[in-house]
């Protein structure tokens, strides 16, 4: 067959009765076959016969550019073209009407290295037109199709700005996200060719970007190891103004595309750590498996501290024993404390703390330096191993009180000291041991009642501190559900209620407490309290309306 015979593969409007991209229909997957079996992809009649399976499971995508050997025959056995014969594999664009429609849908379903035979209708061919001289009209056509490998091809931005060309397949799953620093190397060039910027190693973090956007929007899209082509249009490079030379660096025409051979070495994991995100943590080693050490694990850790100059405070672990800790403990900075909860066994970490979560005092004095108040402070963590407090299914039902009751007295410690959040959590861990009690005897159901009720009403005080009152209105009436006649939860919830507006319902809980307890002083005050709030309320609807009329006369 002679090279003009490529053409009519395409589909061209006249070949296919007007047919484009839009009015294509592709199954998500082809049928799972075994070497020898043939079955219909879809329901146009196109049948898939497996010769050779292919390696993996990954199959090609709408926009990639795959290339492929391939025989096609008449079912009479008429070869009527052949890229084997000529030598040289035939690439092509899956999904862009650059093929027949057989060859979209089917070799869509292949993976590499795959070798098959596919039987083609006219419909999913050349029609009722044929391609003559070879091909008849209303043919039904047969492939001899081996996938010899595709390059990966994303629109990423979903306007056509940066397309990206996977050259080399990167390893593992994971992306960069934009607190990470990567390390990449790339090349530039103007799209004839000029090469305007080069690097074998720069490291940036992803959402500061580096050169051109379209770099960060890349490498965001990358795993490691990956190595790929941008083409990258004006609004994703220097836009409408270019950009002038500078020292090695080339001119930018205004409004030019780019050519960027860009590959992701490595990159460096970082988590912001907290509800505020202040604690920065960098890994430098991954660590193992998944699992990371819980509130009241004992840790041991090699550690070294830094001032941001680089002046060490302190170093443990490195030349003696481990340094060992129990988390949650307040045994260390509450920064160090999060930061070591965030890790695996063996990983490798900076920790950047800011003052609010390292050292209170306005000076403190460590092992190798003094820390000055209001100090960011840098941590080298190295998480050698950990032990786990033991959770509730670890433990039986006498342990499981004794652990509650544990737990309830820390809470009342840090209570005392002021530290309410802290407390809550503890009171919050006692009740989670006691939470189930099914299989509890009569006696132990006492008890565990006893302390959910103590644990409860202590995180109700907490919560009331922290002004949290939804709260600590909802940790009342748990402790109402179990002793309905609790003049500390009535008090405690009429307080929530108080301070959330609901007049009404902290005057039920302060008449019903004060009915149960009529001397009690604290609920006396509160009921004070109350009627000083429905004065103002009062005083205010007065004023609000008295408004309102006067506009209206």
């Amino acid at each position: 067959m002679d090279e003009e015979m490529e053409m009519p593969m395409g589909m061209g409007d006249e070949m296919m009765g007007g047919m484009n991209e839009e009015d294509m229909e592709f199954p998500d997957e082809g049928p799972i076959l075994k070497e020898g079996e043939e079955k219909e992809i879809g329901k146009e009649g196109l049948k898939k016969k497996l010769v050779k399976e292919g390696q993996g499971w990954e199959t090609p995508e709408n926009g990639d550019e795959v290339e492929v050997h391939y025989t096609g025959t008449l079912l009479d056995g008429t070869k009527f073209d052949s890229s084997r014969d000529r030598g040289t594999p035939f690439k092509f664009k899956l999904g862009q009407g650059q093929v027949i429609k057989g060859w979209d849908i089917g070799i869509k379903t292949m993976k590499k290295g795959e070798n098959a035979i596919f039987t083609i209708p006219a419909a999913l061919a050349y029609g009722e037109s044929g391609s003559p001289p070879t091909i008849p009209p209303n043919a039904t056509l047969q492939f001899d199709v081996e996938l010899l490998s595709w390059s990966s091809v994303k629109d990423i931005c979903k306007d056509g700005g940066i397309i990206k060309k996977i050259i080399k397949e990167g390893e593992k799953w994971e992306n960069p996200k934009d607190p990470d620093e990567v390390l990449v190397k790339y090349e530039a060039q103007l799209e004839d060719g000029t090469v305007i910027s080069k690097s074998d190693g720069v490291e940036f973090t992803v959402k500061d970007g580096y050169f051109c956007p379209a770099i960060a929007k890349a490498v965001k899209t990358m795993k490691k190891s990956e190595k790929v082509v941008l083409t990258v249009k004006p609004q994703y490079g220097f836009g409408e103004k270019g950009r002038p030379a500078s020292g090695e660096e080339g001119a930018v025409p205004a409004n030019a595309n780019l050519h960027i051979d860009l590959e992701l070495v490595s990159w460096k994991t970082v988590t912001e750590i907290g509800d505020d995100k202040k604690i920065i943590k960098k890994i430098l080693k991954e660590g193992e498996g998944y699992e990371k050490p819980n509130e009241g694990a004992v840790v041991k850790v090699k550690l070294i501290g830094k001032l941001q100059d680089g002046t060490v405070f302190t170093k443990k672990g490195h030349d003696e024993e481990e340094f060992e800790f129990k988390t949650d403990e307040e045994q260390v900075i509450e920064g160090l404390d999060r930061a070591v909860m965030s890790m695996k066994k063996g990983e490798i970490a900076v920790v950047t703390i800011p003052p609010e979560y390292s050292f209170s005092s306005t000076e403190s004095k460590q092992d190798l330096a003094v820390v000055p108040a209001n100090s960011t402070v840098i941590y080298e963590i190295e998480l050698v191993s950990f032990v786990k407090e033991k959770e509730s299914w670890d433990l039986n039902n006498a342990e499981k009180i004794e652990a509650a009751g544990k737990k309830k007295e820390e809470g009342n410690v840090l209570f005392k000291s002021g530290k309410y959040a802290k407390a809550s959590k503890r009171y919050e861990k006692a009740a989670k041991f006691i939470e189930f009690d099914s299989s509890f005897s009569d006696e132990e159901k006492k008890e565990s009642k006893l302390l959910k009720i103590s644990c409860n009403l202590n995180n109700a005080a907490c919560k009331l501190k922290l002004k949290d009152y939804k709260q600590a209105e909802k940790l009342c009436t748990k402790v109402l559900e179990l002793d309905g006649s609790n003049v500390k939860a009535l008090y405690r919830r009429a307080q929530a209620y108080i301070n959330t507006a609901d007049l009404d319902l902290a005057e039920i809980d302060i008449k019903k407490a004060l009915e149960i307890d009529p001397d009690n002083r604290d609920v006396k005050l509160e009921y004070k309290t109350l009627k000083e709030k429905v004065k103002e309320y009062n005083r205010r609807d007065k004023q609000l309306y008295g408004k309102m009329f006067a506009k209206l006369g």
